[in-house]
């Protein structure tokens, strides 16, 4: 499968809300509606630190990876969180994942962000693609609801 990247435009966003709803429901998560219009118009805000690249197969928007842009304590240049990354699952295994972070690795080191990173859970079968990058950092993430 040939997978094109690029950035996300206005006109992408009854394909990347339907790729949204399959991602959520991959997690098991729920996101209200007033937050998802929002993701969607700071991923269109040049304005925001948060972006958007599309995998695009066959005509179609196969894939999405939603970063933000952040300043950090250890760094003069910002770093990149991978947020969501995101494969239709028909379309899984034949490119898409591994093209959108190389997108987003390639843009990394053009535009001098310090580090590109994300969390995954552990039993999550894309491990096997992101343990081709780089090995596991080790950390445990703690969340807490203010």
């Amino acid at each position: 499968m040939d997978v094109a990247i690029r950035e996300a435009e206005a006109s992408d966003e009854g394909a990347w809300r339907r790729l949204w709803a399959g991602y959520l429901a991959h997690l098991g998560a729920t996101v209200p509606d007033e937050v998802t219009a929002h993701t969607w118009a700071r991923i269109l805000d040049p304005a925001s630190p948060v972006f958007c690249r599309l995998a695009v197969a066959d005509d179609a928007i196969v894939g999405f990876a939603v970063c933000l842009l952040h300043e950090g304590s250890w760094a003069l240049t910002p770093h990149c969180y991978l947020e969501d990354l995101y494969v239709d699952p028909q379309r899984r295994s034949r490119g898409a994942g591994r093209a959108l972070i190389e997108d987003i690795r390639v843009l990394a080191r053009t535009k001098g962000w310090n580090r590109l990173y994300w969390h995954t859970r552990e039993d999550n079968p894309a491990r096997r693609l992101y343990d081709g990058f780089a090995p596991a950092s080790g950390m445990i993430v703690y969340k807490l609801t203010p």
